[in-house]
């Protein structure tokens, strides 16, 4: 049911900001154009990238990709990549302070769940004991959230952009022990799990395009 909840309320978001952009854009009013990187990751060598693109006076669309490479990381499985399509509303005017928008995300992934990173023992249902920093899952996600932030002008030319998004992640995965490399849970194909979660965030740098 909050599934349900979530998606509904996504979906009329998108509609009114269709609707009002579509009736916005017929005002010939130049529209802005940012590129953007995440400060946030680049120190650790994740590359997170995006592009967004004023329809309307208050309304904004950005679209974004993520690429974590790390074959090992801190001696974890690490590689994650995706892309992101949003629609951003503003409360003031485009690319100025505080935004709510509404995100969808597909992602692929060879990773180690954050709290598999421990050395801890995990014994399954057949009585077989796993190291769970052995463990890693492989396979993909469609994400549909809530984002909220808020925009600080710099200069002319330069802004900060301050984010988080939280929504349901719907995953299909096969989760492997890296030691033997067999699989370590039942499903024949795939796992399903799905799950309410803040699963993008970061702190933006923005250069004026146009």
């Amino acid at each position: 049911m909050k599934y349900k909840l979530l998606a509904a309320g996504i979906l009329a978001f998108l509609s009114v900001s269709t609707l009002t952009a579509q009736e916005q854009e017929q005002g010939g009013q130049d529209k802005s154009l940012y590129i953007k990187g995440n400060a946030l990751f680049a120190p650790i060598g994740i590359l997170n990238l995006g592009i967004e693109k004023q329809i309307s006076p208050k309304y904004t669309l950005q679209g974004d990709v993520f690429i974590s490479p790390w074959k090992s990381f801190a001696g974890h499985k690490l590689q994650f990549y995706s892309v992101s399509a949003e629609g951003r509303y503003y409360f003031n005017e485009a690319f100025k302070h505080w935004y709510v928008g509404a995100n969808l995300s597909v992602a692929a992934y060879n990773a180690s769940k954050w709290n598999y990173w421990s050395d801890a023992p995990m014994t399954d249902e057949r009585g077989q004991t796993f190291i769970q920093s052995n463990l890693y899952q492989k396979g993909y996600s469609i994400m549909l959230g809530i984002t909220g932030g808020y925009q600080f002008q710099l200069s002319e030319h330069w802004n900060l952009d301050i984010y988080a998004t939280v929504g349901t992640a719907q995953s299909f995965y096969k989760g492997y022990d890296k030691s033997t490399g067999q699989r370590y849970d039942f499903a024949e194909k795939f796992n399903k799990s799905g799950e309410i979660i803040p699963y993008r965030g970061g702190v933006m740098i923005s250069y004026k395009l146009k």
